[in-house]
């Protein structure tokens, strides 16, 4: 039976549905990849202040900008705070370090990467809410976050939270998150839509990848946007940016959706 989170798009037009995972990305190719990304038509690029490579996303949207690939505004640049900035004697330094090295007057959407270290919910998002007064960031969001984190993330933003990032692939499932973000009006993000390439070794996954003619990989990303959520796989290859960007036309149906579901090991690959 299929999980109880099919249903409507948790994405909207803020969060574009398919963006860039850039986590690993380094240097010169990795700027390169960012450009090439763009090119294909990617607009939405996700990064953190823990990955190290702010400054190679924002030089890869840059290349993109002066080439004429891409308008500013059509581009959604998503960064996290990491725990450790979270004091407020450093959080406003640590986003205006990190719109400085994006190279953007303001930053999209900016998420709170974990809700650990000197996370509290009525000192720590008045901080975020006066980055958007002070037009630094446009929206707010969080990352890995429980229901019950959520819930306090709503009672003490002022601004809409826009969306949510947390794992989400075949081998991890949380469709209450689905369900609270369809209430609650924002986009569900996932990372590691591929559970780290074990998509590959799964039989269902395969067996709805044959059905369609294309990869494991494709057939994770389009069963995630079958359920409504945004994605931001990781990839380097030109080959791989566009059959990841694509995956969002490959339409499943009703049983190819419960086939993957039926998958019953559980693997959570970046536990709290």
């Amino acid at each position: 039976m299929s999980d109880p989170d099919d249903g409507a798009d948790t994405s909207g037009p803020v969060v574009p549905p398919i963006g860039l995972g850039t986590m690993g990305l380094d240097g010169d190719a990795g700027s390169d990849v960012v450009t090439t990304a763009l090119e294909l038509g990617y607009r939405h690029l996700d990064t953190a202040q823990i990955y190290g490579n702010e400054a190679v996303v924002g030089a890869g949207l840059h290349r993109a900008l002066d080439r004429g690939l891409v308008d500013r505004d059509e581009v959604l640049v998503a960064t996290k705070v990491w725990v450790d900035n979270l004091d407020p004697d450093r959080f406003r330094d640590s986003v205006e370090a990190s719109r400085e090295r994006l190279g953007v007057d303001t930053i999209d959407l900016l998420y709170l990467h974990r809700p650990r270290g000197s996370y509290d919910p009525p000192t720590t998002f008045p901080l975020f809410d006066a980055c958007v007064d002070d037009g630094l960031v446009r929206h707010v969001g969080v990352s890995n976050f429980t229901l019950d984190q959520l819930r306090d993330a709503r009672a003490h933003l002022d601004a809409p939270l826009t969306a949510h990032q947390t794992e989400y692939h075949p081998l991890f499932r949380r469709p209450a998150l689905v369900r609270d973000a369809r209430e609650h009006g924002y986009t569900v993000v996932a990372y590691s839509p591929l559970a780290g390439g074990r998509v590959f070794d799964l039989d269902p996954v395969v067996a709805v990848a044959e059905r369609h003619d294309v990869s494991p990989a494709v057939a994770s990303i389009a069963w995630l946007r079958a359920k409504g959520l945004a994605v931001v796989p990781k990839a380097s290859s030109a080959e791989h940016l566009q059959s990841n960007l694509h995956a969002g036309d490959v339409v499943l149906d009703e049983a190819d959706v419960a086939r993957i579901d039926a998958i019953e090991a559980e693997t959570e690959l970046y536990p709290e």
